[in-house]
């Protein structure tokens, strides 16, 4: 039942974000909301609301190992396994603004991150710094969005949803359904994972970290599959970051806010420090060796994939001793 309620949550998880998106979307452009804001905001946030979901409700059921190990390894899932994957099947082009902005801004927020965790607990103040950071970067965003200053970037579906809404009344209905099955599958996913997690021996955390972490990171593989395929490289890193930076803030950040989280100290020396590490080293493939490259290649892709799956492994490893033992 645990494993049905994992894989059927996942599949409601995706889904009802999808028609969460389209409903908002839609809504906002009835409403007179620019399409730039609703691209930035709304879309953007689609594509990180099953992480929102599961971590707010695995923090409000009192499993913070659960809601923190979805946060933190949905990006090291989005990095070294999406990134990785994509840069494998083709080359993704680095714009100079990802460089500039929002590569070195994400290794910020991440030693932010990592300084929280120092002392073993996420308390409320450190969940409600983390939203203050993450409201105050996104006022910035939009506020250059308006200025002309940011890319504004979209995709084909995302201009599809914002050029022609459904009808007002539909749009609401999808709206509210959307939100509600987040709500039941976030249910579904975080009572089967524990239940799981229970059942072998092993903390949530890990589970978090594993099946969770990538069934939450589906829109963005989604996301990047389609931007390959459309020859749309630009946006594959835009997507990964702006949700990578949710993540970091709002993910883990109300999850806090919710419930206090006890950290583990292997939070901190193990999934903390493979999260910077891909960050920094997403920066220095934009850069490569000689300066400026423009392009994560083939062989960075190669690495990255190679890191998750060893990295996966380890934990793996961690679940089958523990089921022996």
């Amino acid at each position: 039942m645990a494993i049905g309620a994992i894989l059927a949550g996942l599949v409601l998880l995706v889904w009802s974000a999808d028609k969460f998106v389209e409903g908002a979307a839609a809504t906002a452009k009835h409403l007179g909301m620019p399409a730039l804001l609703i691209g930035m905001v709304i879309i953007g946030f689609g594509t990180s609301a099953p992480e929102l979901a599961v971590s707010a409700m695995a923090a409000a059921d009192g499993n913070p190992g659960l809601a923190l190990g979805n946060g933190y390894g949905s990006n090291i899932t989005n990095i070294a396994l999406i990134v990785g994957l994509t840069a494998v099947i083709a080359p993704i082009a680095v714009h100079s603004q990802v460089i500039r902005k929002e590569l070195p801004l994400l290794v910020v927020l991440t030693l932010i991150a990592g300084a929280q965790l120092i002392d073993g607990e996420l308390s409320r103040l450190d969940g409600w710094v983390l939203l203050a950071v993450f409201a105050a970067v996104m006022g910035w965003s939009i506020y250059q969005g308006m200025q002309g200053k940011s890319d504004g970037l979209a995709s084909d579906a995302d201009a599809e949803i914002i050029a022609h809404p459904m009808p007002l009344k539909t749009a609401v209905i999808w709206l509210v359904v959307g939100l509600i099955l987040l709500v039941v599958s976030s249910r579904l996913l975080v009572w089967g994972a524990v239940s799981i997690a229970q059942s072998l021996g092993v903390s949530d955390l890990v589970i978090g970290l594993t099946i969770v972490a990538i069934g939450t990171s589906l829109p963005e593989l989604a996301s990047a599959l389609a931007a390959v395929k459309k020859n749309e490289h630009d946006l594959i890193l835009g997507n990964i970051l702006g949700s990578g930076i949710f993540n970091t803030l709002a993910v883990v950040g109300l999850a806090a806010v919710i419930e206090p989280l006890a950290v583990d100290p292997e939070v901190l020396y193990r999934d903390w420090m493979l999260m910077l590490a891909l960050t920094v080293g997403l920066l220095v493939m934009g850069f490569g060796l000689t300066g400026w490259k423009k392009v994560i290649s083939r062989v960075d892709g190669a690495v990255l994939l190679l890191v998750y799956v060893t990295y996966t492994g380890y934990l793996l490893s961690t679940v089958v001793s523990a089921s022996a033992a």
